[in-house]
């Protein structure tokens, strides 16, 4: 449909059906991406929680890697979460030996900040900008932002004032996820941010 932007979700690795379901609530068309090609054709990209590791490992083994990096230095609208934002961040803290990543969020991430798959959690988190009620926050072997940029802004934090959302110009990332929750107050956000550069 003339108009209609296209969102991509990474689909290498993780929770790439939780995001498709959450984005077919807006008047977007969504599409798996995988290569530099499928890249080429879309409006904006989500890149789901799962393994960042295998997620950095796959994205150079299809070839995306580089183009991804360079799209979001471009403009490209992009979120990311849990593994997302960990591969969105510039800097990178218990990453494993050689781990790269496609930066884009001016912010220093530690992996597996809250502990193992059998500490993972749920709490509300304030964010004014999406206003009342609080988000319904499902925490899953989650990185935690340990540094931000001067540009940065911080859109969320734990109660003991620890970041866990964050949004860089054209990216937005989260330590939690959104589309497990059924929260969708993020992915308006970047719907917002694509249909804007689309037109």
């Amino acid at each position: 449909m003339a108009g209609r932007p296209r969102i991509g979700v990474l689909a290498l690795q993780g929770d790439v059906r939780e995001h498709r379901t959450a984005l077919s609530h807006f008047d977007v068309d969504v599409a798996s991406v995988r290569t530099a090609e499928e890249l080429a054709h879309v409006d904006g990209l989500v890149l789901p929680g799962g393994e960042s590791s295998v997620i950095d490992k796959l994205s150079r083994l299809f070839g995306i890697a580089e183009p991804l990096s360079t799209a979001i230095g471009d403009g490209l609208p992009v979120f990311g979460t849990c593994a997302g934002l960990i591969m969105l961040a510039r800097r990178l803290t218990d990453g494993i030996a050689g781990q790269q990543t496609f930066g884009g969020l001016d912010v220093t991430v530690q992996r597996n900040a809250f502990g193992s798959q059998t500490d993972s959690f749920e709490t509300d988190v304030d964010v004014a900008l999406l206003g009342a009620p609080p988000v319904h926050a499902v925490f899953i072997r989650a990185p935690l932002v340990t540094d931000v940029g001067p540009a940065v802004r911080v859109l969320g934090r734990l109660g003991d004032g620890r970041v866990v959302a964050v949004e860089d110009g054209n990216v937005i990332g989260t330590s939690f996820h959104p589309e497990v929750s059924g929260e969708l107050r993020f992915h308006a956000r970047f719907v917002e941010r694509v249909h804007a550069r689309a037109a």
